[in-house]
């Protein structure tokens, strides 16, 4: 689900290049990845995104593969979420990045807000911690 830490790191990526090109995750990739579904589809998802000012191209993302994206469509820069930063998975997509040379940057997460929160409030009915 879309929310203001997504809108957050987009707004620092906008920042930091010329063109900002945004991959959001096929509804199979959300499910593999998550265990469950999506609560937005993929195709909305893809249309909140497009809607944003900030925000130059929209792909599907379909793999935790970043270097199989990099194919499709090259980048020079990745911008994740700094939760990722000393992480196994930050120093793996470093590794494969830094191999054609991308840069991963790292910005602040926004650490009031998530999709798993939003999704605990929306079935459970109670207040995210």
């Amino acid at each position: 689900m879309f929310h203001v830490g997504h809108l957050n790191l987009l707004r620092r990526a906008r920042n930091y290049c010329h063109h900002l090109v945004v991959g959001v995750a096929s509804d199979e990739y959300v499910e593999n990845l998550k265990g469950r579904p999506p609560v937005v589809p993929c195709d909305e998802r893809i249309d909140i995104v497009s809607a944003l000012g900030i925000v130059d191209e929209v792909i599907i993302d379909r793999s935790e593969d970043k270097l199989a994206i990099w194919q499709q469509r090259p980048f020079d820069a990745i911008f994740k979420g700094d939760d990722w930063q000393g992480t196994p998975k930050g120093y793996r997509l470093e590794r494969t990045m830094a191999d054609v040379g991308v840069q991963v940057v790292y910005f602040p997460y926004t650490r009031h807000t998530s999709s798993s929160m939003l999704r605990t409030f929306l079935t459970e009915g109670g207040a995210p911690e």
